[in-house]
């Protein structure tokens, strides 16, 4: 049997992508990924009370209670070293990691993306930027993509990606919403589940 991955999800507010997880790892869609922390940007992000439901232990690491990136980056690697963390997701998680910290997970920090990368991704595309975006262009087809972390904003090698029709009378609000439930919330914990079972083989080794 493989050894489960002691995981932590990044969060900095509602957090429905953290439940979609919650949710996976309850009826048995992700069996390798243990959800061992989960560890808000934001002390008023939602996502801590889905956690707190949950039974996953929870941190608060304040990019506002520290002068710069560097001291914030290095309070939030003591809780994950703390907790043993293996592997991270990024959901909705609003602080943007440089390159020295990601080169201490490299391959090993995943993340959504409301979009068919590479189109409308990279720097200022995030949230409903997205979704008007697309609108604007007139594309027909987006979707998610789950990709790996990099030192480049959404530049990462994709693991998967998941497409969703756009409709006529689709705002950016209700392609926003289909988006999540169609695409984000399913490629999201079978991601992680896919990431799990390779470090946890590799662990073998």
């Amino acid at each position: 049997m493989l050894k489960r991955i002691r995981t932590a999800v990044l969060v900095s507010g509602g957090g429905t992508n953290l439940q979609a997880i919650i949710d996976a790892a309850a009826d048995g869609r992700i069996r390798h990924a243990e959800l061992a922390l989960v560890a808000a940007s934001n002390p008023d992000a939602y996502a801590l009370v889905r956690a707190e439901r949950a039974g996953i232990p929870t941190a608060v690491v304040s990019r506002k209670a520290y002068l710069d990136a560097a001291a914030f980056e290095n309070a939030l690697l003591s809780v994950l070293r703390e907790k043993g963390i293996e592997l991270i997701v990024l959901a909705g998680f609003m602080t943007i990691l440089s390159a020295d910290f990601i080169r201490r997970y490299e391959n090993r920090i995943i993340n959504v993306h409301p979009s068919l990368i590479p189109s409308f991704c990279g720097k200022g595309y995030y949230g409903l930027r997205v979704h008007e975006a697309a609108l604007a262009y007139g594309v027909k087809v987006t979707g998610a993509t789950v990709h790996f972390v990099n030192e480049i904003p959404d530049g990462g090698a994709i693991i998967a990606q998941k497409p969703v029709m756009i409709r006529k009378n689709d705002t950016p609000e209700t392609l926003q919403r289909r988006v999540m439930e169609r695409a984000e919330w399913k490629l999201l914990p079978r991601a992680l589940e896919l990431v799990s079972i390779e470090l946890a083989k590799s662990k073998q080794k």
